[in-house]
């Protein structure tokens, strides 16, 4: 199948990464938790791709001596994923970051092995709950979950904060920031300038530890977020340039060009959504 450009992330510093958003599944891949921050475990989904990393991670989140559990993003539409989640306790609820296919495909499959709601920013990816709302706390499986509302790489996008989770907390990211590399914006739903909010919203959590959908768990989520700023600006300041040589009205496939000059074919797309998503902020 071809790729599409949902779902695409970049990497830092130079190089893209692209993956197809296709429900593709390696049966392959690892299936046993991981424990992730006091409060969460984390199951890797077997989708792995140059974008999706080794694939997404579902979350198990719940509190100490709490029966019941609540599943964020429940991934592809892989029967021995599903039934691995069902199994890590009663689902009071599941949630979702946003709306793309490595997230939700199996969705409503898995309301009906479980019986318990899906909830999503997006009404069209809720299955028998109400659309998440932004500051919203939601108190389930013995722990505190606030939403965060945090468009950008889509314009649905949330992040869920644990705030007592651990000494600093912890917030579930989802594409928002990865574990590895940096979210391409799915431009023109996702805004560079929702992005950057967005950032300054995680940015304020502090040192809460970072708990991503895509690679590894990463300590201190404002480091990050500053990590990620920097790395706007600088591709901000490659643009600024290319336009500078080419003309103020130079075109997205004329720029990618200039900024992204040895890019995989493979993944040209991926570059030029991140251009476009640039030159609209640029431009106003």
């Amino acid at each position: 199948m071809p790729c599409r450009l949902r779902g695409t992330r970049l990497s830092v510093p130079g190089s893209v990464h692209a993956v197809c958003q296709d429900g593709e599944v390696n049966p392959a891949s690892d299936s046993s938790f991981q424990n992730s921050s006091p409060f969460t475990r984390s199951l890797l989904a077997p989708n792995p791709g140059p974008m999706s990393l080794d694939g997404t991670n579902s979350y198990i989140i719940a509190g100490p001596d709490a029966r019941g559990v609540v599943i964020v993003d429940p991934g592809p539409l892989d029967e021995s994923h599903l039934a691995a989640l069902a199994a890590a306790g009663t689902v009071e609820l599941v949630l979702i970051t946003h709306r793309h296919k490595d997230h939700t495909e199996a969705s409503v499959r898995f309301h009906e092995l479980t019986g318990a709601p899906v909830r999503a920013a997006d009404p069209v990816q809720c299955h028998g709950g109400e659309p998440l709302r932004a500051g919203e706390v939601i108190q389930a499986a013995g722990v505190e979950i606030r939403v965060l509302a945090t468009p950008g790489h889509t314009s649905d996008s949330v992040c869920f904060h644990l705030p007592g989770d651990g000494p600093d907390g912890s917030v579930l990211t989802g594409d928002t920031i990865l574990g590895r590399g940096t979210t391409v914006l799915d431009y023109p739903d996702g805004r560079l300038g929702d992005y950057l909010s967005s950032l300054d919203t995680l940015e304020s959590l502090g040192p809460a530890t970072l708990l991503p959908a895509h690679g590894p768990v990463l300590p201190a989520v404002d480091a990050i977020c500053r990590e990620y700023r920097a790395h706007r600006e600088m591709r901000l300041d490659q643009i600024r340039e290319a336009l500078a040589r080419l003309g103020a009205q130079a075109g997205v496939q004329a720029v990618t060009d200039a900024v992204y000059p040895d890019v995989d074919p493979s993944v040209r797309w991926a570059a030029e959504t991140s251009v476009a998503a640039q030159l609209d902020y640029l431009r106003g």
